[in-house]
């Protein structure tokens, strides 16, 4: 039996390696990992040609993390740090819209989960330091996220709402990792079921309305938690009627 195709929105980026110099589609390969660690099948989307197309053919959609949402795609102006790709937003917004349309099961990480809020109305912090004083969400300044280890990351605590389909998934109370100078502030059409207890940034956000269309602003593919991506597995396959995946992890 097949397992659960699951979208995963990539980077198009120059790389360097060997003596290679190239605009490459690509993604950090703990996205990859994560996806066939719970039982589904990794498939790229680059932003370079975007259409629902190819929404047919998956049976869940990861949107990856990567750098901010431009702020005119929800009314504000531009602050300073704000770092936009505005193929990538393009593309990611007509997919974002178009899968929650469908009732694909749907999962963001970090911007993903900012380009879910915004994709259903909402607004966006543009850099949290001007709101909670102190970088802390981002531990190390300048370090590029691609590259981070666990060590750059920042760590921090996640309550989440009781009786929220978050809170029946990962419990009342977690620990995790943080890389990001944006948040949510307008969840939009979302609801708001997680925060840091320090300084009330949201941390998830659900639509009660969709058969999973979940977001979290940390990175569970760097860790060894992946409850979010066996969830994610494990709707896209009752959407297909697949069995229920492995979970390797």
């Amino acid at each position: 039996m097949r397992r659960p195709l699951i979208g995963m929105t990539a980077y198009a980026q120059q790389v360097h390696y060997g003596q290679n110099d190239v605009l490459a589609g690509m993604l950090p390969m703990t996205y990859v990992r994560a996806v066939h660690a719970t039982g589904g099948r990794a498939v790229l989307i680059t932003p370079d040609d975007p259409d629902i197309d190819v929404l047919e053919s998956l049976d869940g959609i990861v949107f990856s993390g990567g750098g901010d949402v431009d702020p005119a795609l929800y009314g504000a102006e531009r602050h300073p740090a704000t770092d936009t790709d505005a193929a990538r937003d393009a593309s990611e917004l007509i997919l974002m819209r178009a899968a929650l349309d469908r009732d694909l099961p749907t999962l963001g990480v970090c911007r993903g989960m900012q380009v879910m809020a915004v994709a259903g109305g909402g607004t966006l912090h543009q850099h949290l330091p001007d709101l909670i004083g102190h970088d802390r969400h981002r531990a190390a300044a300048g370090t590029d996220p691609l590259a981070a280890d666990a060590s750059a990351y920042g760590r921090h605590d996640v309550v989440v709402e009781p009786g929220s389909r978050a809170g029946e998934l990962l419990g009342r109370h977690l620990v995790v990792n943080s890389f990001h100078h944006q948040a949510v502030d307008d969840p939009g059409k979302f609801s708001a079921v997680g925060w840091c207890p320090d300084d009330r940034v949201v941390e998830i956000i659900e639509s009660p309305n969709h058969t999973f269309a979940l977001g979290v602003q940390w990175h569970p593919e760097r860790t060894a938690d992946l409850r979010v991506f066996a969830a994610l597995a494990d709707a896209a396959a009752a959407r297909s009627g697949l069995g229920r995946p492995a979970y390797a992890a």
